[in-house]
């Protein structure tokens, strides 16, 4: 039941002027539990009924049918509401054990969303750089899809682009087939960074680099041999990375896809007469919008990436018809969307209003930038077989015992890595540390995963019994914070979609995992008693939220740790 639209209903009948949306909106959760479980603040009723705040406050708590709660008081300016945790408890736990999509919503009308995320460059490797548009897309997918939306997860692979102009020249002067045939991407990469460390002295290299992707355009054959070799290579390196994360992606429609479509965008540009010519090159003038210019053709002619993210815009809005486009890209890239936004709405676009820009943080590693140019890269594969062997070596000293233990250490080693990740709000830069994430205590995945196998080993050691859905009432209170967390869970895959923020989700698993835990250590369970069904109901209901919460944010939740 949700108890924000209760108490909104019951306010609505003694103010009739507001509706019962309106009244939801402005119900707070207090801070203080001592304050009740929810409360309305007056304060800007007191404009329009000529009366202070505290009084109106008062004035609704006489008027008001209180017999559904417990309680309802005046504290100051606000109309706090005490729930009956008995009956509240019992109707909440009901619930969740009788809904298998506890907190889902039908909101999004079936509407699609495309998501461009993760969007690996060819030829390189995919680094810790890479894990935050893998992870922040995938677990917004999948909270789209709570919220009622269909999710289209699109992989934008850099695969186009002046810097395979530069491969093929590093390739050509200072390579061999040997080389990248036995190790193909951290040969590439090599020699990647070894063209920009020459470029340095020989400022000629990046004009053979462009010269080379003109080519690459124009359908020159040894040019899009090496292409395709460099790109067929680099994926074979990502899908195992995406399989290690347990990550699927609906089209993996890169650069090079658009390298057709390219000139309708120009053609309509022109027919709009909103291209023009600047020092010898093809721009739209953005002035209007408070933005630099935006370059379409370089003056060899060659497009760059805002051309192809203009057709692959067009392309995605005429073949998925959505109703938003997300693009999880860093905030270094803003000015790039807001350019792409601006030149769509001069085209004519008006939908180009339902693309988002969604920005994350960066990571660091000892407080300093990653790089693949600078060389100063650290492969993702790596840091997912390190945590994994993290947690293997704590599974170990706890459960050496344990069944498949290396399957239950991927789980808990690679939940860790996105975990925190996500756990962190997606603007705000952080540093990773990998002995702080794979840890089974503290504000981390591992904790949460085994508050949630703790869950299960309670329903085995009852011997996982049928749960009656109508004898739910539990009268120690110490069980309250529990129960009204997991009340909120509706509120809180709402909020985490309307903010396009994964940590929401995150913060509510760990709060969670600490009240539940809280409650085990300060009460008995399993105890023959008329209450015990109801006891099971709350574990099995923490359980059924936990692991939904989890699977929101792309982490497995393993029964036994």
């Amino acid at each position: 039941m949700d108890y924000k639209v209760k108490i909104a209903s019951t306010l609505s009948t003694i103010l009739p002027d507001l509706d019962v949306e309106t009244l939801k909106a402005k119900i707070e959760v207090p801070k203080d539990s001592s304050k009740g479980d929810y409360a309305f603040p007056t304060f800007t009723l007191a404009k329009e009924l000529k009366k202070a705040p505290n009084l109106i406050a008062s004035d609704l708590v006489d008027a008001m049918d209180t017999s559904d709660y417990q309680k309802v008081i005046a504290m100051g300016p606000y109309v706090n509401f005490f729930l009956d945790p008995k009956a509240a408890g019992a109707n909440i736990l009901k619930e969740i054990i009788s809904n298998e999509n506890y907190g889902h919503n039908t909101d999004g009308e079936a509407g699609h969303i495309t998501i461009d995320m993760s969007s690996p460059n060819i030829a390189k490797p995919m680094s810790m750089g890479h894990l935050r548009s893998t992870v922040i897309g995938n677990s917004l997918a999948e909270i789209s899809k709570a919220n009622g939306y269909q999710p289209i997860k699109i992989n934008h692979l850099g695969d186009w682009g002046t810097q395979f102009g530069k491969l093929i020249v590093a390739y050509k002067q200072w390579g061999s087939e040997a080389e990248v045939r036995a190790d193909p991407i951290n040969t590439l990469v090599r020699y990647y960074v070894e063209f920009h460390a020459k470029a340095e002295n020989e400022p000629e290299l990046n004009d053979q680099g462009r010269a080379w992707f003109k080519k690459l355009e124009d359908g020159d054959t040894e040019a899009l041999e090496l292409w395709q070799w460099f790109r067929d290579e680099s994926l074979k390196e990502f899908m195992d990375v995406y399989d290690s994360l347990d990550i699927q992606f609906d089209s993996f429609n890169g650069e090079a896809f658009y390298n057709d479509k390219m000139e309708a965008v120009i053609d309509r540009l022109e027919e709009k007469g909103k291209l023009v010519e600047s020092q010898g090159a093809q721009v739209v003038n953005l002035d209007d919008y408070d933005l630099n210019v935006a370059m379409i053709k370089r003056t060899d002619g060659a497009t760059l990436y805002m051309t192809r993210d203009l057709a692959a815009a067009t392309y995605r809005k005429k073949n998925y018809n959505f109703v938003k486009s997300l693009y999880i890209v860093g905030g270094e890239q803003r000015e790039h969307f807001e350019q792409l936004k601006a030149i769509l709405k001069e085209m004519g676009y008006e939908w180009s209003d339902d693309i988002e820009h969604i920005v994350f943080g960066m990571i660091t590693v000892d407080g300093k930038k990653l790089s693949t140019r600078s060389g100063r890269i650290i492969l993702l594969k790596n840091v997912l077989a390190d945590s994994e062997n993290l947690a293997l070596a704590q599974i170990n000293e706890k459960n050496p015992d344990l069944p498949n233990k290396e399957e239950v250490a991927h789980e808990v080693g690679t939940g860790a890595v996105v975990f925190h990740d996500l756990m962190n709000e997606r603007t705000l830069n952080f540093d990773f540390k990998l002995e702080d994430v794979v840890r089974f205590e503290g504000d981390t995945g591992p904790y949460v995963q085994y508050a949630n196998a703790r869950a299960h080993s309670i329903l085995r050691k009852a011997g996982n019994p049928e749960i009656d859905p109508e004898h739910l009432e539990i009268s120690d209170e110490k069980v309250w914070e529990t129960v009204k967390l997991l009340g909120t869970f509706d509120e809180v895959i709402r909020r985490a979609w309307r903010d396009r923020e994964p940590s929401v989700i995150a913060k509510y698993a760990l709060n969670l995992a600490r009240t539940f835990s809280k409650y085990y250590a300060n009460s008995k369970i399993l105890v023959e008693d008329d209450e015990l069904n109801a006891r099971l109901a709350l574990v099995q209901a923490v359980s059924n939220n936990l692991t939904e919460s989890l699977r929101l944010l792309g982490v497995k939740a393993p029964s036994e740790m």
